[in-house]
């Protein structure tokens, strides 16, 4: 139904807020540390030299957040699982958390990594390094074996194109190294991950738990239809979104791929077999989106990476590729609000993966610190109406997870960008539901987007 009563979303769509454990858990001294308590000591790395050690101290407050999202009608939360803290036997904070979701009747829908690397598997050598995927698949068994008979959702890797490209190549994510060799290692070595992480999972859980992962994949739009501009839109498709989806979703990466990465990589790091241990059933693809991005032939010149301010570009091979700022509104990231991206994304996976349902993991925006927050609104309002019109259009999308839950860490910005739809008062910890968090709470009840 649409019109002026509204667009009506399917009874059992998926209502439910997202977050990161290094985002908000803080009681770092409770863990082992993670290259992101590394990176925000790096002087320079981190806006305001800020860190995650209390960020939204939801460790000590997880009772309330949770009431917290009762309160607000969730019907799911998506949290994530910090690797150095279960090393450091903290797994039982999960367990409570997940028994104190189902008792408020949410679904619990864990993350098992949302970046932060134990600094310990980076000094062996990250995520360049097989073994590190090898080690994920261990840690990812034991969460299973402790919260397997109450989770039904789980979601192996956040982003991995983050972890690899802002990680290892432009280095303006931790561990903040500048290799773009490494980087295509790293994201050859995520993929390993999820794909030997999903077997191990599916081997301790119920048949009837689905294993997923959440991308960030990229609208990729051309500045002008020129044939070398089409061409942009294909190299960094390619690197934006193949790399994953190739092996992911068909058991092989693009054989164009290789050839504009053939400077930087013979790809040996591919052993046999590799690409099959990837290629696992997916219970879901989760899709993580905030913006869309333009491309062209680069023309000479300083060449705008995309992706921060790093003079480092994360997008290795694609020095012929320049990036462009979308004209319209822009959110407080400086990043154009344009969700017809998020419909067109949807739409190309119902096709490419007929049949795979489909998750908005992430999706949201970044604005000031008032409590009144219309600009916040408008954006939800725009996507999940992108989201409502893929749905009409045959895309599967089971469920919506906004991000934030909360103001919390903002990985390099610190604490100077709020994506919450609550507000955190960082000196009290006071949470405050915003106008966006009313907006949304009668959203997730009625399931009519007004």
């Amino acid at each position: 139904m649409s019109g002026m009563s509204g667009m009506r979303f399917p009874d059992g769509f998926l209502w439910g807020a997202a977050t990161a454990a290094f985002q908000i858990e803080g009681a770092a001294e409770l863990r082992g540390p993670s290259i992101w308590d590394t990176f925000c000591r790096t002087p320079g790395k981190v806006h305001g030299g800020d860190t995650g050690d209390v960020a939204a101290d939801h460790h000590r407050l997880w009772r309330e957040d949770v009431r917290l999202m009762a309160g607000l009608g969730l019907g799911a939360y998506r949290f994530s699982v910090s690797w150095p803290r279960v090393l450091s036997g903290g797994l039982g904070f999960y367990d409570a958390l997940v028994d104190e979701l189902l008792a408020h009747g949410i679904e619990p829908c864990p993350t098992l990594y949302h970046w932060d690397l134990p600094q310990e598997w980076e000094d062996a050598g990250g995520w360049p390094e097989r073994e590190t995927a090898y080690a994920f698949a261990s840690y990812a068994e034991t969460v299973a074996k402790t919260l397997g008979d109450r989770v039904g959702r789980w979601t192996t890797l956040n982003e991995p194109w983050c972890s690899a490209f802002l990680g290892y190549a432009s280095g303006v994510h931790a561990p903040g190294r500048t290799s773009p060799a490494d980087s295509l290692r790293a994201a050859h070595h995520l993929n390993l991950a999820h794909g030997l992480a999903a077997s191990a999972l599916t081997s301790v859980l119920p048949s009837s738990a689905r294993v997923g992962i959440a991308l960030n994949p990229s609208a990729v739009r051309a500045l002008t239809d020129s044939e070398a501009d089409l061409d942009a839109v294909r190299r960094i498709d390619a690197l934006a979104n193949r790399i994953f989806t190739g092996p992911l979703l068909h058991g092989a990466y693009p054989d164009d791929l290789r050839v504009d990465t053939a400077a930087l990589t013979d790809w040996s790091f591919v052993r046999p077999g590799d690409e099959a241990l990837i290629h696992q059933p997916l219970g879901f693809l989760g899709v993580n989106y905030y913006t869309p991005a333009v491309v062209s032939a680069a023309s000479g010149g300083p060449r705008a990476d995309g992706h921060g301010d790093s003079e480092h570009s994360p997008w290795p091979g694609s020095e012929s590729v320049a990036f462009h700022q979308p004209p319209g509104e822009r959110t407080d990231m400086n990043w154009s609000i344009d969700p017809t991206g998020l419909r067109e994304l949807l739409s190309r996976f119902a096709g490419e993966a007929p049949g795979l349902p489909l998750l908005v993991t992430e999706n949201g925006a970044a604005y000031g610190p008032d409590l009144h927050d219309p600009l916040r609104i408008d954006y939800l309002r725009g996507h999940l109406a992108a989201i409502h019109g893929a749905l009409a259009a045959g895309a599967p999308v089971e469920g919506y997870f906004l991000w934030s839950l909360m103001d919390n860490f903002e990985w390099s910005h610190g604490y100077g960008k709020r994506f919450g739809i609550v507000h955190v008062d960082y000196e009290t910890q006071v949470r405050t539901p915003r106008s966006s968090a009313l907006w949304y709470a009668d959203l997730a009840r009625s399931g009519l987007l007004r």
